[in-house]
Formats: C-alpha cells, sequence, structure tokens
C-alpha cells in the first residue's frame, strides 16, 4: 500500500494552479486534480479515475503549452505513468461512496472525520459554508470572546522548502475579531442551512463567568460541542490560551465553569508547550470535558534577518514569539496524541487531532494512534478547501483496500508498537541496505553522508556505485534517508556476533 511509485518530486514545477490551464485545454482529463493527487499522496485514487484507456499516449500534450510554466511540468509523462504503472495495481476500486468514512464526535454523527481546525479558515459564515460544500464534516469555528481583538500586521511567516511550498508556518494571529453576537448569528445561520456538519465553537473566557456564559450562547445558537482555548501562545494578556494549559489547576476549573453552562460535548484544547500533556488532559476530564483537541502551535521563533536583525513577521521593527505548524510539527503532534491514547485514566474520551496534516496518511498516522478526529488549518491556508477531495479519496480507498469496515476500526492500532523509551527495542541484528543499481545515478552523495555523518562504509566502485563494507555498517540506514533517487532501501539482516569477553 505505502509503495509509491509517483512523488511530488515528480511534479515541484507544478503551481497546482485555480481553475487550471492543464485541464481547460485538455478537455479529456481534469490533469489538475490528477496532479494534485499526486502531490497528495493520493495517486491510487487518481489512477482508479483514469480511463481505461490512456488519452495521452498519441496526444500532443495542450496541457503542457498551456501551463502556467509551459513545459516545465511532465503532464503526459505523468498521466501516462498514473495509468500504466499504478492502475494496474489498484487493489480494489475506489469506494462508490463515503460511507467508510462515515464516524462521530462524542456522540455526534460525522460524515468523516475531517474538521477545520479553529483558525482564520473557519471565521467567517461564507467560508465555512464554502468549506461544508466541498465535503468537510465540520468545523471548529475561530476562537470566540468577549474581548477587543486588535491583530499585527504582517501576521504570517513560513519555512519553505527547495519548490516554495509550506514546511513551518508561523503565526502572531489572536482569536475571532467579531462580535460575540456576530458569531452567535452565523452559528443560526450556518445550523439553519447545513444542519448534518458539526458546529464545534471554540471559546475563551477571562474568567469563571465568562467561559459558562460562553459556553451557553453557544449552545444556544446552535454549536453541537464545545472547544476550551487553553492553547493559544500568541495572547496580548497573561492568564490566556497557553498559560491556562500549562497549569492542570486552571484547565480544571475553567472546564468545571464551561460545563455549568452546558450540556453539549465539551473538548479541552491543550498546549504542546508542555513536557507532558497528560497531567492537563487529566484535569480536563475532572472537570467535565468529553475530549481532547491536540495540539496547537508550538511556541516559536523564525527567520532572523540577517541585516535588519529582526525575526519574522516584523511588524515596524518588532517581531514576537509566535506559534508554529505545519508539516514540521506532525513528529511532536504525533507524539502528544500517543501519549494521551496510551494514559488508561483518558481511555474513554475523544482525541481530535491536529498538527501537520496534508495528505491522507498524515491523517491517518494520527487515527492509527488513536485519533478520533483530524482537524486541519495550515495545508488549507496554503492549498485550499480542496484537499478534502484527496483527503477523503485516499482514506476511504485505504479501508477499502484493507477490509477495514470503517474508520473507527483502524483507531489506535499503532499504539503498541510505541514506547516512551527505546530500552524495549531488539538490538542483537542489522538491517543491511541494499541496493538498487538501475536506480542509482553515482551521485556518491550516500558514500558523502556515511564517510562524514555514519561510520565510514560505504566507498565508491570504479563504475560510481556505491560498495558496501559489511564489516563496518551498523545499519544506521543514513544512506537510504539521503539518496535522492530512492536506489536504496532495506535489505538483508545479520546478526551481531557476540563480542569476546
Amino acid at each position: 500500500m505505502f509503495e509509491k511509485i509517483l512523488y511530488r518530486s515528480d511534479m515541484l514545477r507544478c503551481a497546482l494552479c485555480s481553475d487550471a490551464p492543464c485541464t481547460q485545454a485538455c478537455g479529456r482529463i481534469d490533469c489538475a486534480a490528477m496532479l494534485r493527487s499526486i502531490w497528495f499522496d493520493d495517486e491510487k485514487a487518481a489512477a482508479s479515475r483514469f480511463p481505461a484507456e490512456n488519452p495521452c499516449i498519441s496526444c500532443p500534450a495542450p496541457c503542457e503549452a498551456a501551463c502556467v510554466r509551459p513545459h516545465e511540468v511532465p503532464v503526459r509523462a505523468l498521466m501516462t505513468r498514473l495509468h500504466a504503472e499504478v492502475r494496474p495495481g489498484l487493489e480494489c476500486p475506489l469506494p462508490a461512496d463515503e460511507t467508510l468514512l462515515r464516524t462521530e464526535l462524542c456522540g455526534i454523527p460525522l460524515e468523516n472525520p475531517f474538521l477545520l481546525s479553529s483558525s482564520v479558515v473557519g471565521s467567517t459564515y461564507d467560508m465555512c459554508a464554502r468549506a461544508f460544500e466541498a465535503g468537510w464534516a465540520g468545523v471548529a469555528f475561530k476562537t470566540i470572546c468577549s474581548f477587543e481583538i486588535h491583530e499585527a500586521s504582517p501576521r504570517f511567516s513560513a519555512i519553505t522548502g527547495d519548490n516554495g511550498s509550506i514546511i513551518g508556518f508561523k503565526n502572531i494571529e489572536q482569536l475571532s475579531d467579531h462580535s460575540v453576537a456576530e458569531n452567535m448569528e452565523i452559528f443560526r445561520r450556518l445550523k439553519k442551512n447545513y444542519p448534518s456538519k458539526l458546529i464545534l465553537a471554540s471559546i475563551m473566557g477571562q474568567n469563571d463567568t465568562e467561559w459558562e456564559e460562553l459556553a451557553r450562547l453557544c449552545e444556544e445558537n446552535g454549536a453541537d460541542a464545545l472547544e476550551l482555548n487553553f492553547s493559544c501562545p500568541n495572547m496580548m494578556e497573561e492568564g490566556l490560551g497557553s498559560d491556562i494549559g500549562q497549569t492542570p489547576e486552571l484547565v480544571e476549573r475553567f472546564t468545571a465553569a464551561a460545563r455549568r453552562g452546558t450540556r453539549i460535548p465539551i473538548l479541552a484544547k491543550l498546549t504542546p508547550n508542555v513536557a507532558f500533556m497528560s497531567p492537563a488532559a487529566r484535569a480536563a476530564k475532572r472537570g467535565g470535558a468529553d475530549g481532547i483537541a491536540a495540539i496547537n502551535t508550538i511556541k516559536s521563533i523564525i527567520c532572523i534577518n540577517p541585516h535588519t536583525y529582526i525575526s519574522s513577521p516584523a511588524v515596524h521593527g518588532m517581531s514576537a514569539v509566535g506559534g508554529y505548524s505545519g508539516s514540521a510539527v506532525r513528529p511532536i503532534a504525533l507524539r502528544f496524541i500517543a501519549e494521551l491514547a496510551k494514559d488508561p485514566a483518558l481511555a474513554d474520551i475523544h482525541l481530535s487531532a491536529m498538527g501537520g496534516v496534508e495528505t491522507w496518511q498524515d491523517a491517518l498516522e494520527f487515527i492509527l494512534l488513536g485519533a478520533g478526529s483530524i482537524q486541519v488549518t495550515t495545508a488549507v491556508m496554503q492549498y485550499g478547501y480542496r484537499i478534502i477531495d484527496d483527503l477523503k479519496a485516499g482514506l476511504g480507498l485505504y479501508l477499502a483496500e484493507k477490509g477495514f469496515a470503517g474508520v473507527e476500526e483502524t483507531r489506535g492500532l499503532g499504539l503498541a508498537s510505541v514506547s516512551e523509551t527505546t530500552d524495549v527495542l531488539e538490538r542483537d541484528t542489522i538491517v543491511f541496505p541494499k541496493f538498487h543499481r538501475e536506480k542509482c545515478i553515482g551521485c556518491g552523495r550516500c558514500t558523502v553522508s556515511c564517510a562524514d555523518g555514519g561510520h565510514q562504509a560505504l566507498t565508491m566502485g570504479p563504475d560510481r556505485r556505491p560498495v558496501l563494507n559489511g564489516k563496518k555498517c551498523v545499519g544506521c540506514h543514513l544512506c537510504v534517508l539521503v539518496c535522492p533517487e530512492r536506489a536504496i532501501s532495506a535489505g538483508r539482516k545479520r546478526i551481531k556476533r557476540e563480542k569476546n569477553v
């Protein structure tokens, strides 16, 4: 299932256009949608939608000429590989409907596990409506508060990859700048027009009374559940946001206050700016929470300008510690979700996970570690609501291929393999690298890394192909990771000989 044929690197010059010229020029297949599927690790779903007869074989490729970067994206070659290499290996057809994706959040039915997380991507009626129309199951609406919000400009910055896509994203944005009354009107309209969609109302109070009152108002105006923001790192005032999430006593106190104001399910959204999240999660449960949402953004500083000496985003000569998100934080988020899922004291609560989800495989990782729903922001900010198509198609096809009856059957299947310490790991065998010489281009990257960052087990042969010294190799697999052609994989195992005493 996870042996990929097509990669993002095969189409790095693709801009993932809106109303893409390539599709307009083709007229026979939606090549823009196919390209997006490749980008989002969903090439199998794309191949399942591809015509039985390849229309690209004898085509002069007007798609490539019409591209906003003419002839820089190998559209015809990618479509041909989808048809010739991916399509024959499909184990089953793409499910005809989305029944396999149905799940629930604290007893509330969800069409699929994918929600917009509390942020700018779910902050107005029109935005939520467009997201619902696109296929998102619900929204954690941008955090509602009773105090005035004054935002800075600019308030976003990012660390990007070689092709300009965002790896890590920093924001110094705060909460909803609409009044409580305006947001309640939005809830009423959304619930009237989209009754099957989940409205998860994120709230933040300044004291017990405000937490209770906001909870009551949200329920009265159509919210299905509450998310208590104990984790925003960007608040101007002390004692709010992540300041609460770092103090279990406050988490319990304000969760209890919100619980007094409502009967609908409550999720506590917790901060990752702690060593362990379980103490705060247990406190939230004691206060009446039905679930935990995690993680919020990580406090960060990025991009120090070498000329002005100011970090980014710079606001009139100053910057500030802000929240870090995007693909770079996913390993940290996975660690916290696993911690919560393995805590016996939290066994009966819902985990709504977020942190760097872009593809269906990213989402599946969280589900395998115990998450019951998935929230997304940064990927939507970069690529738009349209990513829901590949999130749903990829996860649905995976469930069908594996024979699962639904999402819930996969929840937590990866937990048994996770340990907080390394003392459980088997250390008596070496897994040697395997070299696929037909893919090797002779660049020598593996030998450089092994020499300077490994165990000097690789040299270049006269044919510019790597030669392994098995006596020196320890099976670290650094060479596997650095190979730009993916020409090295895990190979045979050898049992270590015991050293003479």
